[in-house]
């Protein structure tokens, strides 16, 4: 008989010693369960292209926190075991999971290896994470928060079967069609709902769903099933053309956030979708999609409701979220800022539900005050008002940690009718065109007469290239398409939120009166820009009137700063009523501002001894209550710039090269 020493020996050798996984670069965690809160749930690893989840045996707080910090937030507040937020699928990939604390990954950790588990799903861990974001993390995107079914469902279309839906560049009605592991399906109408239509369209880029006259489709459906020669007939009889079921509560930014069986339960035989038709969703598109007929009063209403909007994005449907409250325009902090509540920001402002939910200021900082923070969305809100949320002010938010959104927003196919040609590289070239010509669609160039910056940033957001970095009349040095060259657009007049060049204003036929080739109009693009807002408050209040003696305003009449009725004055005999203030000039942007000329051309002033790299930065206008303008002034930008530097330079040794980056201020005065 063996001893208890031997015994426990034996078991020693032939008990696994702990694993440490090794892996290439870190495995990717979720947090899912009930609830909106991003910030906590079951925790479930990425692994092989299949999630699975983490037994709690031996999880505990060091081991919670490594997985916070994998995920975003800056620390964990407590764990929770014994699938305290719902029991998963899949395989259990960890067991046994022990953390030193100062792991970047859960992978980095020591565990039983890789699916080497002795847990049910009844022991699924999950984790609370604090909500306070690292910094530098930039979003919560729907490709990486989405539920157990994230893997599969991948997008959503409708596919049109009215003549007149199909006559339409914009698709609002249709059969509903989804992505499921690389193949197209279509969805069984049994237990359809309006929550359903409405995750649909809102992924789609629609704010809301609308009734089908599901009446008239049943007989269009009746129809095809008696035809013998229908396909149709045919593909519906497998289950591979169907998802089974749906349910979505309505809040969802993906349809695979809302449980979806893509065929009947195994085991059972019978058909997916028995004695249904594929479902028919209609959507209802946003003001700036589908303009409705205006009414009195509308423009009014629509002001009064809008109290949200987006601020210094590169894209339609993307920005800072800013909010007006007490006729203030101000920011929303991010923390606790996700989907949900973004989605409810993108449907108000007539988009569809957010792709993604972005932190740390990514789309540049805001101005004055920090309305909300900690904003807790449910999903079936009219607007971010209707919310639970705190003041920015109580939990220490700053600028850098404004909250944006990217929204969905409908494919109009414009994308699709316009290009660049000849350029150094994807984001400049000349400008071709899509239009019809005698009734048929041929891509040519655009005249350059009249190509300002405005049309160049119409062109750059509808390429999907972000601003316009420059608008060029003058394009000999870039060969356009062959074949694409004649000029089939004149005249391009944009007033700026038009989401294609095909939208704005233009010559009937075309004129051009320098022809094609050189003078085709182009453009260069940028992801980033500078964005200049003048603090308006800050003129108000330093703003007073002073009378100056002309023998004191020579540089200022030198350097064109005076009215015109200056130049008809006795000099320098006499008086000129100035109105003095102070001008702030903040860059919003996420881009510098620069001046666009090069040193070598800034030009100096004798009088003033320095160098204006812009001849007129800011034009003042002084008008009466009727607007008429009584005074006009202007302001110049200038530079300096070191020629010697002292090695270490005291305070009143140092010298600059003056850029504006993010914020100026000057004394400013209007003649």
């Amino acid at each position: 008989m063996w001893s208890l020493s031997a015994a426990l020996s034996l078991l020693l050798l032939l008990q696994a010693p702990p694993c440490r996984l090794q892996s290439l670069s870190p495995v990717k965690l979720r947090l899912v369960g009930p609830g909106s809160k991003p910030e906590e749930g079951r925790l479930e690893v990425l692994y092989q292209g299949q999630w699975g989840t983490v037994c709690d045996d031996d999880f505990a707080l060091r081991e919670a926190t490594v997985a916070c910090r994998q995920l975003g937030f800056e620390t964990a507040l407590t764990w929770a075991h014994s699938a305290k937020y719902g029991q998963g699928e899949g395989p259990i990939w960890l067991d046994n999971v022990r953390c030193m604390g100062t792991e970047s990954s859960l992978d980095q950790c020591t565990s039983n290896g890789w699916g080497v588990s002795d847990c049910s799903h009844s022991e699924d861990i999950g984790v609370v994470c604090h909500p306070q974001r690292q910094r530098g993390y930039l979003s919560e995107r729907v490709s990486n928060a989405l539920g157990p079914q994230g893997r599969r469902l991948e997008e959503v279309r409708l596919k049109p079967i009215l003549a007149s839906a199909k006559r339409h560049s914009l698709v609002t009605e249709g059969v509903v069609e989804v992505k499921y592991e690389g193949h197209w399906r279509q969805v069984c109408d049994q237990d359809w709902t309006r929550n359903n239509s409405k995750v649909v369209c809102g992924m789609l880029g629609f704010p809301s769903e609308a009734p089908v006259d599901s009446l008239y489709y049943r007989k269009v459906w009746n129809l095809k099933m008696k035809d013998p020669k229908s396909r149709l007939k045919s593909l519906t009889q497998k289950n591979s053309f169907w998802i089974h079921r749906v349910n979505c509560l309505g809040t969802e930014p993906h349809m695979a956030n809302c449980q979806v069986q893509v065929a009947p339960a195994q085991g059972k035989l019978r058909p997916a979708c028995p004695g249904g038709m594929h479902a028919v969703v209609s959507c209802v598109a946003g003001p700036r999609f589908h303009p409705a007929k205006a009414k009195p009063g509308h423009k009014e209403s629509r002001a009064e409701e809008l109290k949200v909007r987006l601020r210094s994005g590169a894209q339609v449907g993307e920005g800072r979220v800013e909010v007006l409250m007490n006729h203030q325009w101000g920011t929303v902090c991010d923390h606790g800022w996700n989907l949900v509540s973004a989605s409810i920001v993108c449907r108000q402002l007539g988009f569809g539900s957010a792709r993604e939910a972005l932190f740390g200021a990514q789309l540049g900082q805001g101005l004055g005050p920090i309305h909300l923070s900690e904003v807790r969305c449910r999903g079936y809100e009219q607007t971010l008002s209707d919310c639970p949320s705190l003041e920015g002010s109580q939990n220490g938010c700053q600028h850098e940690n404004d909250a944006a959104v990217r929204c969905n927003v409908p494919d109009m196919g414009f994308q699709n009718q316009v290009r660049l040609a000849g350029g150094r590289g994807p984001e400049e070239g000349v400008v071709e065109v899509q239009v019809e010509v005698n009734g048929v669609r041929r891509w040519g160039a655009v005249c350059s007469d009249h190509w300002g910056l405005t049309e160049a940033m119409v062109a750059c957001r509808q390429l999907g290239l972000g601003f316009a970095n420059h608008a060029i009349k003058d394009t000999w040095y870039w060969q356009g398409t062959p074949g694409a060259t004649d000029v089939v657009m004149s005249g391009v007049h944009c007033s700026g939120p038009e989401l294609a060049l095909q939208q704005c204003q233009r010559h009937g036929p075309v004129h051009c009166p320098h022809g094609s080739g050189r003078f085709a109009a182009g453009v260069s693009c940028t992801d980033s820009a500078p964005d200049l807002v003048m603090n308006a408050q800050l003129v108000q209040e330093t703003a007073y009137l002073e009378d100056r003696p002309l023998s004191q305003l020579y540089c200022a009449h030198e350097e064109n700063c005076l009215s015109q009725s200056a130049d008809s004055m006795d000099w320098p005999y006499g008086h000129r009523r100035l109105l003095r203030f102070s001008s702030q000039i903040y860059n919003l942007g996420r881009a510098d501002f620069r001046p666009k000329t090069g040193r070598h051309s800034w030009i100096w002033h004798q009088c003033h001894r320095h160098y204006h790299s812009i001849e007129v930065f800011t034009h003042y206008d002084l008008l009466t209550l009727n607007g008429s303008k009584v005074a006009e002034g202007h302001k110049a930008s200038f530079c300096l710039e070191d020629t010697n530097c002292p090695t270490v330079p005291s305070p009143s040794e140092w010298h600059g090269k003056l850029t504006l980056q993010r914020v100026g201020r000057t004394d400013r005065q209007m003649y």
